[in-house]
């Protein structure tokens, strides 16, 4: 992906590139969040002996990009944001093409994926890299690809953006439809070190689309916002992803290692629990989606509060967050009880939580056949009617 901007770049600074797990043939160790994706590449940065370093990042690159910058500031000079955004669309849009992919594996997620990420003329005219990008996506690992939905999903940094410290340069494409010129102005509003660039006649991947106008946009703002103190590196991401940069010796520049993002250990968080409404409210977000619990929330009233309360702090913050199963085992358990209760409502709401959950199809067909042995046939008969519907509905891939 920044096979362009390399060369240029590596004229005056030593330049890493690495890959997400189970991208471009990294081993496949999934990282469900954008702070473990930032703890690993520090990790393998630091067994690089880079300590300082410039940062470039394109989509979930830029994510890592601003993670590093407000977690970890001491160790970034420069910060690149390409095809950004401070929350990447909603949680339950993410959610859901994780339930694609584990339905019908990565194919229709490849094959849409030239039309999201370049101009329609480009791709018309590059045939080579569209089918580059077609493959890209279909050789990933499903389950680190999934992983890596799931970390958009739960990355927002919106009311942070202030306490991003360092230069910044938020870099789009005129045509980009997934993280576009709107996004990239939320960055720079928030941002204060910030400046835009908005490159004309390309889409998402405008490092690939307009190569020339980012490799002299990132020469330039690398070498303006540089202080010859630091030290830098840059990396390269293959679900789009970013890039870092440290200043080159003046001897000869040696081919720089490509580094994979190795598994880390994560520092262990404090424990104690939260408020159950608080812990609750997010675990019913997680689990049931924010559309859904949107909506429950803009019917609740003086009469129903109280009952809503009570279920989020008893059924969400207290059951559901407990820690001796995990939601996969929950949304089983809890299938069947509603099978048996007959609550065909209820059933379609957790039928959907259940693929969100990580159960596929198959997975719970094999429920509702184990539930129809202990709570009646004509339980199951109505049970298989909703969640077959359910099934149809969340697995289709959008056209």
């Amino acid at each position: 992906m920044w096979d362009r901007q390399v060369p240029e770049l590596t004229h005056q600074w030593r330049v890493f590139r690495f890959d997400l797990p189970g991208h471009g043939g990294a081993p496949a160790h999934p990282a469900g969040s954008v702070a473990d994706l930032t703890a690993r590449l520090l990790t393998t940065l630091e067994s690089l002996g880079v300590q300082r370093f410039g940062y470039a990042g394109c989509a979930l690159g830029g994510a890592v990009g601003i993670e590093l910058a407000l977690r970890h500031p001491e160790r970034l000079a420069s910060l690149a944001l390409i095809a950004a955004s401070p929350r990447f669309g909603t949680a339950d849009e993410f959610r859901q093409r994780g339930v694609i992919v584990r339905t019908n594996g990565l194919d229709p997620i490849a094959r849409s994926a030239p039309e999201r990420w370049f101009t329609g003329g480009f791709a018309a005219a590059q045939p080579a890299i569209t089918e580059w990008a077609v493959q890209m996506v279909r050789t990933t690992d499903p389950g680190c690809y999934i992983a890596a939905c799931e970390a958009l999903a739960s990355f927002d940094v919106r009311a942070e953006l202030g306490s991003v410290g360092v230069p910044t340069l938020v870099l789009v494409g005129s045509e980009d439809q997934v993280t576009g010129p709107a996004e990239a102005r939320t960055l720079v509003a928030g941002i204060p070190d910030a400046r835009l660039a908005v490159v004309p006649g390309a889409s998402h991947l405008v490092p690939v689309e307009q190569p020339a106008a980012v490799t002299d946009l990132l020469v330039r703002h690398f070498s303006t916002a540089w202080q010859p103190a630091f030290e830098s590196a840059t990396g390269q991401i293959a679900l789009p992803a970013g890039v870092a940069v440290q200043p080159a010796p003046a001897a000869a520049a040696q081919p720089a290692p490509v580094a994979e993002i190795a598994p880390a250990a994560v520092p262990q968080q404090p424990q104690g629990r939260p408020d159950p409404y608080d812990a609750g409210i997010k675990v019913c977000r997680e689990v049931l989606g924010d559309a859904h619990v949107d909506q429950v929330l803009a019917r609740t009233d003086a009469f129903s509060g109280d009952f809503q309360e009570l279920v989020t702090r008893y059924a969400w913050g207290e059951v559901w967050d407990r820690p001796g199963l995990d939601w996969r085992t929950r949304s089983c358990v809890t299938l069947t009880a509603l099978v048996a209760g007959g609550h065909e409502e209820e059933l379609a709401v957790h039928t959907r939580a259940a693929l969100r959950n990580g159960l596929t199809p198959a997975e719970i067909r094999e429920v509702l056949l184990q539930a129809a042995v202990y709570c009646g046939v004509p339980a199951a008969n109505r049970a298989f009617r909703v969640a077959q519907q359910v099934v149809r509905e969340e697995t289709t891939p959008q056209e």
